[in-house]
């Protein structure tokens, strides 16, 4: 992660990935202006980085210019555009490229490429490095791209905010401070107890997948009748349909500091498609904290709860020992997914419910 200025920003792009893009778009322009000596004329302050990687990629004599344009206020384009002509170089019956590190609503290259014409070049072409095709809304073509990308912001290789971040050799793609926390742990751990009041200290949206499978079920939601088809049956119910209720729970609550996830995900698909629907969000898990119990514990934990919670699966010894035997097998190695990330953070999860929330507290401080 990086912070520039008040803003958080994760690796989007490596530095070989960019070089991907870069070798790309040099093939394009190499295979189309082979012997036409054209000019590339950069457009400051972004393209500068891509400009000098570009050019030394190009196969043929070249000449190099630039012009300073300037269309942005933090994050946001501001809708007007700011060009400075002073041109060092003529352009006349010249095969010119203008060069742009990206183009997004096309603002920049559609004003500049119509100023440009009045200098009488032989051709007149644009070239980017990124492209925003799902927000670039102009007649104008872009001649030559080299990788299409989300309509996200980024710094890095050249692109800034406020000045900052041009410098970085990856891209990064800004991220909300959203707050996304999975809160893991055995049957009888005590999840929903200590997410009821942890989401009231942060301020932070409780998801709990028993809770929207239930009322999804009661409701009689599309969803809810699908999943109850299957569990009818005894089977399972797939990953997709899970991960659909959960993302319809996510979008009633878009603007929420963040969320707890208890009992999702369970295993490395749902976790990959949980970091998915995040990143559509612009947002990512923060941690997977986790509460760790001794088996016994949790035995007698559940066998005392199946005294008042009414549910069979509490009251049956064999058939709990199952179910945290079950837990082991298959949703425990998901450990090692969050680990990988270095986003896995154990706690203690014996002692009192103050004392546990108190443990748990000092971890969610921390993300």
């Amino acid at each position: 992660m990086q912070k520039i200025h008040d803003l958080y920003f994760k690796p989007y792009l490596s530095a070989k990935e960019i070089e991907s893009a870069v070798d790309n778009l040099a093939y394009q322009l190499n295979r189309d202006l082979k012997g036409k000596c054209p000019i590339f004329l950069g457009i400051l302050n972004g393209s500068y980085i891509v400009l000098a990687d570009l050019t030394r990629k190009f196969q043929g004599d070249c000449e190099i210019a630039f012009l300073r344009t300037s269309s942005y206020e933090g994050t946001e384009s501001t809708g007007k555009i700011q060009l400075d002509m002073e041109l060092d170089i003529d352009l006349t019956d010249r095969v010119v490229v203008i060069v742009e590190d990206i183009v997004d609503t096309g603002l920049t290259v559609d004003a500049l490429s119509r100023k440009l014409k009045n200098h009488q070049p032989a051709a007149l072409h644009i070239a980017t490095l990124f492209l925003k095709p799902d927000v670039y809304n102009r007649e104008l073509k872009i001649d030559y791209v080299g990788q299409n990308i989300p309509n996200k912001f980024v710094v890095g290789y050249g692109m800034d905010y406020n000045n900052l971040g041009r410098n970085l050799p990856e891209l990064y793609v800004q991220t909300n401070s959203m707050k996304n926390i999975v809160l893991f742990g055995p049957p009888g751990a005590g999840k929903g107890t200590q997410a009821e009041r942890l989401k009231e200290k942060y301020g932070l949206i409780h998801i709990s997948t028993g809770d929207v499978f239930r009322k999804n079920i009661k409701n009689s939601t599309d969803l809810g009748k699908l999943a109850k088809s299957y569990m009818d049956k005894g089977n399972l119910v797939p990953d997709e349909i899970t991960i659909k209720m959960l993302k319809a729970e996510v979008e009633k609550t878009p603007d929420a500091a963040g969320f707890i996830f208890d009992g999702f995900p369970r295993t490395d698909a749902q976790a990959k498609a949980l970091d998915e629907l995040l990143e559509s969000m612009n947002t990512e898990v923060s941690g997977m904290v986790a509460l760790e119990v001794d088996d016994e514990v949790l035995v007698q934990r559940l066998l005392e709860r199946g005294k008042s919670s009414g549910r069979p699966d509490d009251a049956n010894e064999e058939v709990i020992r199952d179910r945290i035997k079950v837990y082991y097998e298959q949703t425990a190695p998901l450990k090692n997914y969050y680990q990988a990330q270095d986003k896995y953070h154990g706690v203690d999860g014996e002692g009192s419910i103050d004392e546990i929330t108190e443990r748990l507290s000092a971890e969610f401080d921390k993300l």
